[in-house]
């Protein structure tokens, strides 16, 4: 009974952050009248029309094209950033080699530079590639994670690597494994809940990305999910229906809601797995 009171005090604090999804997925099924009349998040009668209208979308492909050209973008992107900032946080945190520091030192600083300054100069890169024959294409958006540039990821794998003992690798020195094999078979399922945020976080990122795939892909037939949103939205922002913008919102945060939610759990079995092996 004296945890009452807190039990009371969390569920509204529940309630309150997450009465805004609730609404979202009420309000999909809302007349545009509907929505801006209450702000109650169960709504008069279900209408599913505004699902089928908003899967067609105004353009000759439909919204099950634009996921697979968000997946298209998402699957190599994610697998790029974990194989890279793994490798790249594994040289600083095991080997000495010259100018490390000042290494280290830049990537920190790269942490702190806006994404938005960096969108330019890659376009205008990509641009002078062959003329511009990779804009259009995927390449800008999951090549450059083959380089680790996300020094946030390096940083955090960093700092996990360096709280596995060196002895690991020492014994797996000794039973014949090279640095390659120690790093598979022995460091990353000791990192494995590190490994599992940083695919969560490209995942997560790249499904929200708007800007970038704005100015390198031009074409309405290679839109990922975020842009094709935005075509249901005229040039002035007025006249649209809320209802198609708000139920394709709703089938687009699926993805996200289910790779998060599995990946929480391995999360809590990998942290669990890591104090009971220590």
């Amino acid at each position: 009974m004296r945890k009452l009171p807190v039990y009371i005090l969390l569920i509204v604090l529940s309630v309150i952050m997450l009465y805004p999804l609730l609404w979202l997925v009420g309000a999909s099924f809302k007349t545009n009248e509907e929505i801006f009349s209450s702000i109650w998040f169960i709504p008069e009668s279900f209408d599913f029309d505004a699902y089928r209208k908003g899967w067609e979308t105004v353009t000759p492909y439909n919204m099950g094209h634009y996921f697979l050209n968000t997946f298209k973008i998402i699957v190599p992107k994610t697998v790029f950033a974990v194989v890279s900032s793994v490798l790249v946080a594994y040289g600083f945190a095991r080997f000495d080699f010259p100018l490390k520091k000042l290494f280290f030192s830049l990537m920190i600083g790269s942490m702190i530079m806006p994404k938005i300054v960096t969108v330019i100069p890659e376009y205008l890169m990509w641009n002078s590639v062959g003329n511009g024959a990779l804009l259009d294409t995927y390449l800008p958006l999951t090549l450059p994670s083959l380089f680790a540039c996300e020094g946030m990821f390096v940083y955090i794998l960093v700092q996990f690597f360096k709280g596995v003992p060196k002895e690991f690798d020492e014994a797996s020195r000794i039973d014949g494994c090279d640095a390659v094999k120690t790093l598979v078979y022995i460091l990353v399922p000791c990192i494995r809940p590190a490994v599992i945020s940083i695919a969560v976080f490209t995942f997560l990122w790249t499904m929200n990305d708007f800007l970038t795939p704005l100015i390198m892909v031009p074409s309405v037939e290679n839109y990922p999910l975020s842009l094709a949103l935005r075509l249901s939205v005229d040039s002035t922002g007025q006249g649209y229906e809320q209802n198609k913008i708000i139920a394709m919102s709703v089938i687009g945060l699926i993805p996200s809601i289910t790779v998060f939610a599995l990946a929480q759990k391995k999360f809590v079995k990998g942290i669990t797995a890591g104090g009971l092996s220590s």
